[in-house]
């Protein structure tokens, strides 16, 4: 009869989605000192697996190309600044406060792997991500135009709590491009936090959407009240690349 009441508990819990439950009580009912301890441990169980699976959740929404979390960096290798600023950074208060967070330097010094990281500590938070390189980004706008369906695109992208927008500085745009990416990034303007990695220092953004008028109001949008970390430095790639091949070379 126990047996039976057990397995039908464990059908009940799974017709219910509550797998922690489902999994948990027999447990329970040997540990648990009353039914309130019972209660509560089932609970906890339940709570802690539903909450992990809202992160993943958000991690798997956020589209990152990979997980790079803050944790893989070796800090020792990046450079000074973002080194100095890498607390007040993984506070997120940035994303509370609606702030950007500008992350220039040149190739491999660790901009996107930072990026990432921060957007994986978000998501870990309960913020919803989204992380897009700039081309990307552009080709969905147009697409959207097309379909005519821009609205409500530029409303789904305004209320992401961080959009991660990764490699500007590496395809340039026309002006109509420009255009969508200015509409789209200055909806978010001091209401949400933008996070973007760049090669280009800003007097070159002119360079990316080659309209000077339309470039100095977007870099005047993006950096007001934003965190600009300077990533200039040796290349991060490379000295774990150069690395790994001494270490190979030497067994």
């Amino acid at each position: 009869m126990k047996n039976k009441k057990n397995q039908e508990i464990r059908e009940m819990c799974e017709a219910l989605h509550l797998k922690a439950i489902a999994e948990n009580f027999e447990s329970a009912i040997s540990t648990a000192e009353n039914y309130t301890d019972f209660l509560h441990a089932l609970l906890s169980a339940q709570t802690v697996l539903q909450h992990d699976r809202a992160i993943q959740n958000k991690i798997s929404a956020a589209k990152f190309p990979s997980l790079s979390y803050l944790d893989h960096l070796e800090v020792d290798c990046l450079p000074k600044d973002v080194r100095r600023r890498l607390p007040e950074l993984k506070t997120l208060q940035f994303v509370r406060n609606g702030q950007n967070v500008i992350l220039t330097g040149n190739s491999g010094t660790g901009k996107t792997h930072t990026a990432i990281g921060l957007g994986l500590e978000a998501c870990q938070e309960g913020f919803n991500v989204l992380f897009a390189s700039l081309p990307h980004l552009v080709n969905e706008l147009r697409e959207s135009v097309s379909e005519r369906r821009l609205l409500s695109y530029e409303r789904r992208f305004q209320r992401w709590d961080l959009v991660i927008l990764d490699e500007l500085g590496y395809v340039s745009f026309d002006r109509a491009s420009a255009d969508l990416l200015f509409n789209c990034l200055s909806a978010r303007a001091e209401t949400k936090s933008t996070i973007i990695t760049t090669n280009l220092t800003f007097e070159r953004w002119s360079e990316v959407f080659v309209d000077a008028a339309l470039t100095a109001a977007l870099v005047d949008r993006l950096t007001y009240r934003a965190l600009n970390i300077d990533m200039v430095g040796d290349s991060y790639r490379l000295k774990k690349t150069m690395e790994m091949n001494n270490t190979t070379e030497g067994e």
